[in-house]
Formats: structure tokens, C-alpha cells, sequence
């Protein structure tokens, strides 16, 4: 079966082909820009890399766009979009109703409507992707594959806020969890690696990038997750400020430079963490780079530190949730790149039976997958290349036949 996987934003549409169930990607791009200038479509054919730049005004033009281009022989890989078996769509919030990937019908459109108070900037763009999917292939099954719905296994001690209970039954204030495609498919790979069956596997997965999340899995199952209600809860990450006492926000507001909701929110999000500290960059590449030039003393090195101690302090939370721990997997841009990031993420662990073999380590990256820990290390320590996209396809396969 072809499984086209679509990600659709509020100005982007990333995609990738996929040969299911082989998970063969035959092609892959992304729709940058809509509805302003400069709009452009980047289209891979293996190592094949075709840019074009054209007016690209709404989702309609830009979906329309990337089937004419995984069609044909100039740029595609497919005779005729009726080759096209399932549609999968990243759907960031699913809320309490699905813990699973959902072939959309009417009901899961005014589930997704529904919660789109919960993510605002990111359900309606999901909701447009899927009607222009269904206009322009009107017999081709649709799967949702929800961010939430791994972490719908929370317990409710792990995923309520101490609030009067009457914020969760009228608002649905609570702990939903993101990146769950993400640790969903680490969680999988990791009980293949370790030749273990998934349920019987505990697990720390380790989310780092931009957005940063951690989590922790017992049984193949998310029992706890760092970020909450929204996507800013957690972990320190590129420009969000992570964990903050709730108290700054209205402190904040008393000063005249954020009197207003729109002002604290612009400064948690995007003013935060790694660019807040270091007011150099978001980018861990940037701030070593930086710390190497000014010192241990500079910003850049504060931030760095910063980062890794607070995943650090929540490995310590989840090793005590989970009890027994059989590895602590580390993905996304940071947590498959980051040298430096995992080595101080890990230091000082030795006596919970996490020790780092730091020649491996600094071996890991660039895509590559393995075990850093050294032989005999009573928790095993996996970098794993995640592959979000791919899950969903293998979601999308399963629930369309």
C-alpha cells in the first residue's frame, strides 16, 4: 500500500511517501510559507532535490502541488494518485477521547474541532489539511494519528493538577503530553533492541530539540510525561521556558513591559530558555560553539547547563516513578546529536547503574543508532534516531486496511 503521511501547519505542509509495510520513503518534502511571499515546495526523490518557488496562497494550492509532484517521471515516483492507498495526518490534540490512531470519520472531525481551544495554533491547520486531502482524493481512506493519545495511559494522580477539580471537569485543564508519536515509536524500537517483549520493558525517553520532552514508559505504556497541558510545561527548551513557579506570571504582569496576557505568553514561548539565557541562540550547536570561544564563565555555558540539569532532575523523577528502569533512550535534534548535552545529562549517575561510555558517545550522531553505556551498566543507555513520520505511516497502514 502507497501511504502519503501529511503534516500540515498554519503555513507549511511537510509530507513523505511511504511503500507500506515495507516503510520504504519514496519521496518526501515540504510547502513552505503559504499564503505569503516567497512560497516554495521542496520535493526529495531519493537524493533527487528539486526546489520550486511559485505563489503558493492557501493549503488547497499546496496539497494540489505535492501530488502533481510525487506523480509522473519528471519529479514523481507514483503513475497516478489512485495509486495512493491511505492518507495519514499528524493531529496534535486528540484530547481525553482517543489513546489511539483513528480512521476519520464525523466523529473524529468534531473531536478535532473540538479541542482546538486546547491548540489553537495548531488543530485548525490540521483540520484544513485533512478537507483538502479529502477534496482532492475523495476515495482514499484518512487516519488521524493523534500527539496526545500515548500518553492518554497517564494515571490520574500523574495527570491532574492540584486545582479545585472543577477546572478539569468544566475547561479540561489536565495533563495531555506531546511528542507522543515520537516516544510511541522510541518506545518500540528500544524493546526490539534490547530483544524484549515491549510490555514488559520500562523505559525514560528523552525528546530533545527545540521542543523538548521526556517520559516515563512502564510496560510500553506513558505512566508519567514532562509536558502538560500545553506544550511549554517540562523540560527547558530552544526558546520555551519549560517549569516556572505559576507566581512569576502575575509578577510579571505588574510591570508595565507585560501588562498584557499576549506579552508573558510571547516571553515564555518564545523569548525563553536556551535564546533567553544565553541571548545568543536557540541552538545547542551554536551555544557550544559559543561557550568553547567565551568560556565556562559565558551564558552560553550557563544555558548549556541549565538544560542538561533539568534532564538530569527529571531522569531522577521518572527513575523513582518507574522503580526498575531497563534504559534511558535519547532522540530528536539534541538527544541524537548532542555529545555534550547527553555526557552532562548522565553525569553523576553512575550509582543508579547509569554509566556512560563517553567514547561511544561522542561516536553517536549524525542519524546513527546504538548503545553508549558501558558493558555491564545496570541501566542501559540507547541513542535512537526517531522517525515520527514513520510511525505514523505504520499507524495510518494498519487502521486504513
Amino acid at each position: 500500500m502507497i501511504v502519503l503521511v501529511i503534516n500540515c501547519g498554519s503555513s507549511s505542509i511537510k509530507y513523505q511517501l511511504y511503500d507500506m509495510p515495507s516503510k520504504i520513503v519514496l519521496a518526501k518534502g515540504l510547502v513552505e510559507k503559504i499564503g505569503e511571499n516567497g512560497s516554495s515546495l521542496t520535493h526529495r526523490r531519493g537524493e533527487e532535490k528539486f526546489e520550486i518557488n511559485q505563489p503558493i496562497p492557501n493549503h488547497k494550492t499546496g496539497i494540489e502541488l505535492i501530488l502533481t509532484n510525487i506523480v509522473g517521471s519528471e519529479r514523481g515516483v507514483i503513475a497516478s494518485v489512485k495509486e495512493i492507498g491511505a492518507v495519514g495526518h499528524r493531529i496534535v490534540h486528540g484530547g481525553e477521547r482517543y489513546s489511539a490512531a483513528m480512521r476519520i470519520d464525523q466523529d473524529v472531525l468534531s473531536c478535532i474541532e473540538d479541542c482546538c481551544d486546547l491548540a489553537p495554533l495548531h488543530n485548525p491547520p490540521n483540520l484544513i489539511g485533512i478537507q483538502e486531502c479529502r477534496n482532492a482524493l475523495p476515495d482514499v481512506p484518512m487516519v488521524a494519528v493523534f500527539d496526545t493519545a500515548f500518553h492518554q495511559t497517564l494515571p490520574r494522580e500523574a495527570f491532574l493538577y492540584p486545582l479545585p477539580y472543577g477546572a478539569y471537569e468544566r475547561y479540561r485543564i489536565r495533563k495531555y503530553g506531546f511528542h507522543g508519536t515520537s516516544h510511541a515509536f522510541v518506545a518500540n524500537r528500544a524493546a526490539s533492541i534490547l530483544g524484549k517483549p515491549e510490555q514488559t520493558v520500562n523505559l525514560i525517553t528523552c525528546h530533545l530539540g527545540n521542543g523538548s520532552s521526556m517520559a516515563a514508559v512502564r510496560g510500553g505504556k506513558s505512566v508519567d510525561t514532562s509536558m502538560g497541558f500545553t506544550p511549554l510545561a517540562g523540560l527547558m527548551m530552544g526558546t520555551r521556558s519549560g517549569d516556572i513557579d505559576p507566581a512569576i506570571i502575575p509578577f510579571l504582569m505588574s510591570k508595565p513591559e507585560y501588562a498584557k496576557v499576549s506579552d508573558v505568553d510571547r516571553v515564555l514561548n518564545k523569548k525563553s530558555g536556551l535564546l533567553g539565557i544565553s541571548g545568543v541562540s536557540n541552538d545547542m550547536r551554536d551555544l557550544q560553539e559559543a561557550a568553547t570561544r567565551e568560556g565556562s564563565d559565558s551564558r552560553a555555558a550557563l544555558a548549556i547547563n541549565m538544560f542538561c540539569y533539568r534532564v538530569k532532575s527529571y531522569i531522577g523523577q521518572y527513575l523513582a516513578v518507574l522503580g526498575r528502569v531497563d534504559a534511558i533512550c535519547f532522540m530528536g535534534g539534541i538527544g541524537e546529536n548532542g555529545v555534550l548535552a547527553r555526557e552532562k545529562s548522565l553525569s553523576g549517575l553512575d550509582n543508579f547503574g547509569i554509566i556512560l561510555d563517553r567514547e561511544k558517545n561522542k561516536e553517536m550522531v549524525r542519524g546513527k543508532e546504538g548503545e553508549i553505556s558501558v558493558p555491564g551498566s545496570k541501566v542501559k543507555i540507547l541513542v535512537i534516531p526517531t522517525d515520527e513520520e514513520g510511525w505514523i505511516a505504520v499507524e495510518t497502514f494498519h487502521r486504513a486496511q
